[in-house]
């Protein structure tokens, strides 16, 4: 019976984390992918949208590890776990054929991963 509340919270809050960053390298090795609108700089319209859905799952994750209660606190590290895997997917995206690696992805990326922070503090303000 103790092993249900950890288990409980790794489906819960973790598993999504988890899913949602498979996701983004599944996408990422796809070559030649096209983004499906049509306006400049769209891709990068797409990177922070992505980003900023992983920020708000990693953050939420994070505020069940006890060290971490805190939304500021945790959100930082949000933003220092996000900002890295941004970093990987680029690096990653760099040896996939037909894609290629863009510092300015890496920074939309980032973008939206803080984004992310701010939308989930304001949000769950008191």
């Amino acid at each position: 019976m103790a092993l249900a509340a950890p288990r409980h919270t790794f489906i819960r809050y973790w598993l999504p984390v988890v899913a949602y960053i498979a996701m983004i390298f599944t996408l990422s090795a796809q070559p030649n992918l096209k983004v499906p609108f049509h306006f400049q700089n769209a891709d990068k319209v797409i990177h922070m949208s992505e980003y900023c859905g992983l920020g708000i799952l990693v953050v939420r994750a994070l505020r069940t590890v006890p060290r971490l209660q805190s939304a500021v606190v945790a959100g930082l590290v949000a933003i220092m776990i996000g900002v890295g895997i941004g970093a990987s997917d680029e690096l990653f995206q760099s040896t996939v054929p037909g894609r290629d690696s863009d510092v300015f992805d890496w920074i939309a990326d980032s973008i939206g991963v803080t984004m992310a922070q701010v939308i989930y503090i304001w949000v769950k303000r008191p």
